[in-house]
């Protein structure tokens, strides 16, 4: 029968051989091998043969895995510099304070992590004395993405420093009282020390990514050489379970980015049991990495197994080691030596005799504790390699013992990850194998004692003359002082308050219209960073390629096919916007690199990031929170916005809540401007506030969300409406009367106020004529630009009010006088504009695009969602008829005159 794989005649057809006899006589000698030495020997050559030929240079595909051994032989790696016994005990004095800080804050039930960093310590240790740069030479340092659950073994390396104090340890987890430590990496809540939030698991690995990305983007615009900056991501092995973990490892090969590491702690272990039970995840990722074109380093044994690789004569060892699964690896760890001699060299003959060559104690130091990531020579010989590989990232796959020198409850126990502190005797034993001098007698009351070895001590001393060779304290953030930036020339903003004539403009092209017009100013015009995915012509922004260029650090090798076009596609070394393909996380990715650059180099960046609206907060929501717990500044814009404004599309790109989202993030500020001009006060008020010269209290820490429609529309010239900028700010102004609109109600004619945002407000402006030509009714109209705002500003003042401070909320201040009920209305659901009810002292009522979108002209939607012109003029009819000031017969009348 034959081979379904076997490769046929046909296929080899289509390689022509120009030497069939020296083929045949390769094909010949591996034959012979197989036959000889057994199929191992022969796999073994071809691996070997293979990897020259990688070496050399050859174009051949490569190697996705390679036997599960160290990548760097013992013989290769080189020598440590400094002083390996005094980096032992500093990482020593780590691991018992780590253990410590969570056990002591167990009595107060807030959890806390201890065996991750028990696993990882050396990876930290041997980086923080050798490799990762500090902030005071460049002021951009390395840029250090702590794995979250590691945290407790970085705030012991603080204390150890003198950065933090015994108090702050013992609030660890107990934020409140003002003088706490946050669970994980934080710079919101401890802003001198994180830079980077990376608990949110998978976002850490791929904003790293783009962070390198980042810098190589500054340096190429020449903004800032960024030459001296190494990106380094500590990762769990679990956590590349995440899709976010992997989804740009493409784009780090593809674009060289040799600065960057991940350092990814194999301890084998996630939350609940082994990350691959049944398979191996150290030869899953690095067949994962090679494939996306990274260079992969394996530390994996410790020195300890040197004299068996020595002795495996045969492969037998190598072998086995890649037969056994992961979670029979972490049973070895908990076995004794009989069991260990059974399991794993009982199988092979060749392994049996060398396992009589083996004593127990070797058998266990072997499978118990010797591991390539908790060795600082393996750990430095692996970092040294990353830092000089070039043309390619590097991942280092380190294998660790989750729990590691935290005794036989924690090691390798699948519970281990939810263990939040050891027992007395177990901390004896653990100084015991740390060889720390604490004494009995500092257990008091059985609370355990932190370990200090003293501010002059030579382990202090050590720490801190190693992290000044290197640029001074790690992890550290740092935002410089920067003058602001100044403003851009009025005239870029007042060119929208003329209004757009007889001609209509939709929001989004007036946005982009603005854009245009700041890119090009002379002071701040390089420092505004465009991201789009793969949208820019849906938006109107194609004009931008050739003036700006798209940015990508290989230039334009090819000739574009619309070169002869003037808006051709243009990519630049020097370009400035980013056009990240069709990924939103991505581009969010890029919009948190840049910005932070105030922070993370001293360059204030301004980027804006366009994007579908449904596609935004719905889709990387988990983002933009991590955009405000890293302090990022800049603006969103939910481009197509509103759930009956793109026509056609259906309910998959409706977008009727992403204000509702917006709103939970506090960093957010959220407006739905209705006209162009409002776009450009909230621009120009965004750029003051988180770029220039922000009022007193005022957080510039904030981002800004705007939504953009687009349906082209009349805009109007900006109305000469008293403090009308404040209002638009803030959320709310009146835009017109019943009277300022040229409209001539009835006296005594009952009166409503209708509050609408964005497109909506164009229905209102419709119902406001109907109602007064037809009804009698005199109607005001508002535009609501921010209802999430109004409704933080009303917190604000309830929250004063507690305090005895009386202040009357906005929302409530503007209305104030507003004759008759208010109907609200907006292209979103009602939960939008009924985010301010309880603050609003008139009769309230809303309405809005409630449900799931549907594909239809943009009327035939807002007539299904009963938000159109006429649908308000029923739903202000009720209104007033409830309060019998119109009669009831007219809202049924209305009803059926309009077919609703």
């Amino acid at each position: 029968m034959t081979d379904p794989n076997a490769i046929q005649p046909s296929e080899l057809d289509q390689l022509p051989d120009r030497d069939p006899e020296e083929t045949a006589e390769w094909q010949a000698s591996l034959d012979a091998v197989t036959k000889a030495a057994g199929p191992h020997r022969a796999a073994y050559l071809m691996r070997r043969t293979l990897e020259r030929a990688e070496g050399a240079g050859i174009a051949l595909p490569k190697l996705l895995e390679t036997d599960y051994v160290n990548s760097i032989p013992t013989s290769a790696e080189p020598a440590v510099p400094g002083d390996e016994a005094l980096e032992q005990r500093i990482t020593a004095w780590n691991r018992w304070n780590a253990a410590a800080m969570v056990t002591r804050g167990s009595k107060y039930g807030v959890g806390g992590h201890i065996a991750t960093f028990a696993s990882a310590a050396w990876l930290y240790e041997t980086g923080f004395n050798h490799f990762f740069k500090g902030k005071e030479q460049d002021g951009s340092g390395d840029q250090l993405y702590i794995q979250g659950h590691a945290s407790p073994g970085i705030y012991a390396r603080a204390f150890l420093d003198g950065r933090l104090n015994e108090e702050q340890l013992d609030n660890f987890r107990r934020e409140a009282g003002g003088n706490g430590l946050p669970s994980y990496p934080h710079p919101r809540r401890l802003p001198w020390l994180w830079e980077f939030p990376t608990v949110s698991m998978g976002l850490g690995p791929l904003s790293a990514i783009y962070q390198a990305r980042f810098n190589r983007y500054l340096a190429n615009r020449g903004i800032k050489d960024t030459a001296g900056s190494h990106v380094w991501a500590f990762l769990g092995d679990g956590e590349m379970d995440e899709p976010e973990s992997t989804a740009a490892l493409a784009l780090a090969a593809r674009e060289e980015l040799d600065n960057l590491t991940f350092v990814i702690n194999c301890n084998l272990q996630r939350l609940d049991g082994p990350v691959r039970a049944n398979f191996k995840i150290v030869q899953e990722l690095e067949a994962q990495f090679r494939g996306a074109g990274w260079n992969v380093v394996k530390t994996l044994w410790g020195t300890a197994w040197d004299e068996l690789f020595q002795l495996d004569t045969t492969g037998a060892l190598v072998r086995r080691l890649r037969q056994v699964p992961d979670a029979q690896i972490q049973t070895y760890q908990t076995r004794d030596a009989a069991y260990i001699r059974q399991d794993f060299f009982g199988g092979d003959p060749a392994l049996v005799e060398m396992a009589k060559l083996l004593s127990d104690d070797k058998i266990l130091e072997c499978f118990h504790l010797s591991r390539g990531g908790h060795e600082a020579r393996k750990v430095f010989a692996a970092y040294k390699a990353a830092v000089e590989h070039k043309g390619a990232p590097t991942v280092i796959l380190a294998q660790t013992v989750k729990g590691h020198t935290l005794g036989e409850g924690f090691a390798s126990k699948n519970a281990n990850h939810q263990m939040k502190k050891l027992s007395v005797d177990e901390f004896k034993n653990m100084r015991d194998l740390l060889e720390l001098p604490i004494k009995d007698s500092d257990f008091v009351d059985g609370v355990v004692p932190y370990g200090h070895p003293g501010a002059d001590s030579p382990e202090v001393r050590y720490l801190q003359e190693r992290r000044a060779a290197l640029g001074g304290p790690a992890p550290a953030r740092r935002v410089h002082p920067v003058a602001p930036l100044p403003a851009p020339a009025q005239k870029a903003f007042a060119s929208f308050d003329k209004g757009s004539g007889s001609q209509n403009v939709a929001t989004t092209m007036a946005f982009v219209r603005l854009v245009k017009d700041l890119v090009r100013d002379k002071e701040t015009g390089k420092r505004w960073v465009p991201i789009v995915p793969d949208e820019a012509r849906t938006f109107g922004m194609e004009s931008l390629f050739p003036s700006l260029g798209i940015y990508s650090p290989k230039g334009q090798t090819y000739e574009p096919v619309d070169r002869d076009q003037l808006m051709y596609y243009k990519e630049a070394k020097n370009g400035q916007i980013l056009n990240e393909g069709i990924t939103e996380a991505g581009s969010m990715a890029d919009f948190i690199a840049a910005s932070t650059s105030y922070a993370t180099h001293g360059e204030a960046m301004i980027p804006f990031y366009i994007f579908y609206s449904m596609f935004g907060w719905q889709r990387t929501a988990d983002q933009m929170w991590q955009l405000g717990d890293q302090l990022g500044r800049g603006f969103l814009v939910g481009a197509t916005a509103g759930r009956t404004t793109l026509t056609g599309e259906g309910l998959q790109h409706a977008d009727g809540h992403s204000p509702v989202i917006a709103a939970t993030n506090p960093a957010a500020l959220s407006y739905d401007p209705a006209f162009a001009y409002e776009v450009a006060t909230i621009v120009k008020d965004g750029l003051r506030r988180m770029y220039g010269e922000a009022a007193p209290g005022e957080d510039q820490n904030v981002f800004y969300y705007l939504t953009v429609y687009n349906e082209p529309m009349p805009q109007p010239a900006k109305p000469s409406v008293d403090r009308i900028d404040e209002g638009i700010v803030k959320g709310l102004y009146r835009f017109n009367t019943a009277e300022s609109a040229g409209i001539t109600p009835p006296a005594n004619a009952p009166r409503i106020q209708l509050l609408g945002s964005g497109t909506a407000i164009h229905w209102a402006l419709k119902a406001q004529a109907l109602l007064a030509e037809e009804w009698g009714v005199a109607a005001d109209v508002w535009s609501a630009t921010s209802w999430s705002e109004l409704r933080r500003d009303a917190l604000e003042a309830d929250e004063a009010l507690l305090r005895g401070e009386e202040r009357v909320p906005f929302v409530r201040q503007a209305l104030q006088g507003a004759e008759g009920p208010v109907l609200a209305v907006s292209d979103y659901m009602r939960q939008v504009p009924d985010q301010i009810a309880q603050w609003v002292e008139q009769d309230w009522s809303s309405l809005g695009a409630d449900g799931f979108g549907l594909s239809d002209t943009r009327e035939a939607a807002r007539r299904h969602f009963g938000v159109d012109a006429e649908s308000i003029v029923v739903a202000a009819l009720a209104q007033l008829a409830g309060r019998g000031e119109v009669k009831a017969a007219s809202v049924k009348e209305a009803r059926e005159k309009y077919g609703l």
